[in-house]
């Protein structure tokens, strides 16, 4: 179903796309997924372009529930060029060691590309799970 919402697209700096390429951009970065966790509250992901660099800013979490909705982020993140792919975290309050897995596969398949994939303002459960996990996680590339 075609969207009736466009994004300025002088304004953004992804970069130029096909027609195609900005409805998947437009559905996906602002894509939330609305389950209920055990307590009954809405868990949702949301995904939003930043402004000034090729990237996204995630807010809320990344576990079971929002799963497809990162998957539909990474996958559209692994198409903006640039050298190096922005990933602000600051407004993400959990990710599971599955989104973990997502964050480094997705940085991995940058690496391959001679890109990078540069987190921002990561949450502790990230840092813990890299702690955890040091070799597995030596792919993701941590802002300073």
């Amino acid at each position: 179903m075609a969207s009736s919402h466009r994004h300025d697209r002088s304004a953004s700096p992804v970069g130029a796309h096909t027609r195609q390429d900005d409805a998947a951009e437009a559905d996906a970065l602002v894509r939330r997924a609305h389950t209920r966790t055990g307590t009954g509250a809405p868990a949702q992901l949301t995904a939003l372009p930043l402004q000034g660099r090729p990237g996204a800013r995630l807010s809320g979490s990344c576990d079971l529930d929002t799963r497809e909705s990162l998957s539909a982020v990474l996958g559209i993140l692994a198409g903006v060029p640039g050298a190096v792919v922005h990933l602000d975290l600051s407004a993400v309050a959990f990710l599971d060691p599955a989104a973990v897995a997502a964050l480094v596969q997705a940085s991995a398949a940058l690496n391959g590309q001679g890109r990078r994939l540069l987190l921002h303002d990561p949450p502790y459960s990230l840092r813990k799970v890299v702690e955890m996990f040091p070799d597995e996680c030596a792919a993701l590339e941590v802002a300073a």
